[in-house]
């Protein structure tokens, strides 16, 4: 079978990126310590769990790639495609907030496989008929979207009672390659003809692993009294809204820098809009590069002090893509900033799970919402502020604020 790379882009530098960060992973995997439940059944679950996030990341990311073959497909305007996203945002919004539900009353399991499945059917129908289905099965997968990505980080965090980290950032690294994958999976299967072909098989991927996971050993129900945890008394503490903070405004930097590099480098002239279409798998590519080595790195740091470098040299990276006129100074800053950014959101849910226990179940629904919020409100404000300073640079100066500030929040301990 062809690469999937592509032969044009085989040897690129996100694919030698995604290469070198699996072998890393693979050297890393077994000396990640899991030990909450027996550790056969563990490994069987978070192994599964993993590989859950792979299909994750490809339908996170899927809109983008296929959006300019959908348009020609349903012969939709701009409104109609942005509407598209929108639909998987409210979607993924709502099964945030019925995951928060499922995980405290019933446990991880009917979350993660009614997730798995929502995710399967959505994908298999996406391009099957009329922009209504289309519609229709980008809100059902979005659902999907919505309780599998709190649960598996939760579930995760909570079966590693000593490496929180670094399981964490193992399990988003499969979500990058997810995300890394998905443009060139589409472009493949576009030229072959064959994007039926490549969604039935994600779809066949998820409906195999919900089957294969639905006898496995999750962790119980929280007992009753864990159920009685006063909000009015979580709401009091700082910490709660520090991690607000962090869950909004982190995630809707990641994806405004992700989401409108590509248009910056397009404006710096033609020889740089060459390559604008390829920037965003510098980054994320960099970003999945830095969560294969964040195991490494969170073994021998404190995680305090990975949280105060990762969000100084993001802040830098980011200086270095705004300051730079030309495209290796945007794409040092790109690949800065994704290896920077790369092990902040592991550590700060791993944080959560480790500071509330058992309750971060019903908290993570809040949490998760933000997280779900802070990526369609922040893109959102750097193309209003572009349109109105006239200036894509001032629009990436508030994911660069975002950054400063939550450096400035972990400057203190919390």
């Amino acid at each position: 079978m062809p690469h999937p790379c592509g032969p044009s882009v085989a040897n690129s530098l996100p694919c030698i990126i995604l290469k070198l960060s699996f072998a890393l992973y693979l050297d890393r995997m077994e000396k990640v310590p899991i030990d909450h439940l027996q550790p056969a059944s563990t490994k069987r679950l978070v192994l599964a769990a993993q590989l859950a996030f792979l299909p994750t990341g490809i339908l996170t990311t899927l809109l983008g790639p296929m959006l300019p073959l959908l348009i020609v497909r349903w012969s939709l305007n701009d409104t109609q495609a942005g509407n598209l996203f929108l639909v998987q945002f409210l979607s993924s919004l709502v099964g945030v907030q019925l995951s928060g539900v499922l995980l405290y009353r019933l446990g991880f399991r009917p979350s993660f496989l009614l997730g798995l499945l929502l995710m399967a059917g959505g994908t298999a129908t996406l391009y099957m008929g009329s922009v209504g289905l289309g519609m229709a099965s980008v809100a059902v997968y979005g659902l999907g979207l919505g309780l599998i990505i709190p649960t598996d980080n939760l579930l995760i965090a909570e079966l590693s009672s000593t490496s929180r980290s670094g399981a964490v950032s193992l399990l988003n690294f499969f979500w990058g390659i997810g995300a890394v994958l998905c443009s060139l999976l589409v472009a493949w299967a576009e030229a072959h003809r064959a994007l039926p072909f490549f969604l039935g098989s994600v779809s066949l991927l998820l409906v195999l692993l919900a089957f294969a996971m639905r006898g496995l050993a999750f962790p119980p129900a929280a007992p009753s009294r864990d159920r009685a945890s006063n909000w009015r008394e979580l709401v009091k503490s700082p910490a709660v809204w520090l991690f607000a903070a962090v869950f909004f405004l982190y995630p809707g930097a990641e994806t405004a820098v992700g989401g409108w590099i590509g248009s910056y480098v397009s404006r710096l002239g033609p020889r740089e809009a060459a390559m604008a279409p390829l920037m965003p798998a510098f980054f994320w590519a960099a970003l999945t590069l830095g969560r294969g080595l964040g195991t490494l790195l969170l073994s021998r740091v404190p995680e305090r002090r990975v949280l105060r470098a990762g969000f100084a040299t993001g802040s830098a990276g980011i200086v270095l893509m705004l300051w730079s006129s030309t495209l290796p100074g945007v794409v040092a800053g790109a690949l800065i900033t994704g290896l920077s950014y790369s092990t902040l959101y592991p550590i700060t849910v791993a944080r959560l799970s480790q500071r509330f226990g058992v309750a971060a179940r019903s908290i993570g629904a809040f949490m998760f919402s933000l997280a779900s919020l802070g990526p369609a409100v922040v893109p959102w404000m750097v193309g209003i502020t572009s349109q109105s300073t006239g200036s894509l640079r001032a629009g990436l100066a508030l994911p660069l604020g975002a950054t400063v500030f939550l450096f400035l929040i972990h400057l203190r301990d919390w």
